[in-house]
């Protein structure tokens, strides 16, 4: 009896370290796969509700397409991205350095931009070179796009 408990706790443990191997290299596909077409970017992003509490940094990936931006949840199995960002009637409102805590859940030497999207409020966090070129991206938009963007004083 004791031999048959021995094998069944070793086959389960063995199918649970089988699925999480798999589950990781699904989610190192769906990244590669995101980021194997070009124009895809690490980025941290936050929702600034109404009420101002902002909610917590979610690290992931932006990809452009188009005029809009997606943004995916770095570990997930979605396609779809969690947030669409309109370049159509965007509005950068503030530019700024992680302060204190916030810095130690982001990339190094983060920058962070407030963008407004309609009645979308959400902060990016992204590096230099990526901030680069989200504001190259927005100034490329075609003749007619309102897009606004508020210089840091």
């Amino acid at each position: 009896m004791g031999e048959h408990l021995a094998w069944d706790a070793g086959g389960v443990l063995a199918v649970v370290v089988l699925l999480v191997v798999l589950a990781f290299a699904l989610m190192a596909l769906r990244r590669w796969l995101f980021v194997r077409g070009g124009g895809a970017v690490e980025c941290s992003l936050r929702v600034m509700p109404a009420d101002g509490v902002p909610g917590p940094w979610r690290l992931g990936i932006g990809r452009y397409k188009g005029d809009v931006l997606h943004w995916h949840r770095a570990f997930g199995f979605r396609r779809r991205p969690r947030q669409v960002i309109h370049r159509r009637g965007l509005v950068v409102s503030n530019r700024r350095r992680p302060e204190g805590e916030e810095a130690e859940g982001l990339l190094p030497e983060a920058s962070i931009i407030e963008v407004r999207d309609g009645g979308l409020r959400v902060e990016l966090a992204m590096s230099a070179a990526a901030l680069t070129g989200f504001l190259a991206w927005l100034e490329a938009a075609p003749p007619g796009f309102p897009v606004d963007l508020h210089p840091p004083e």
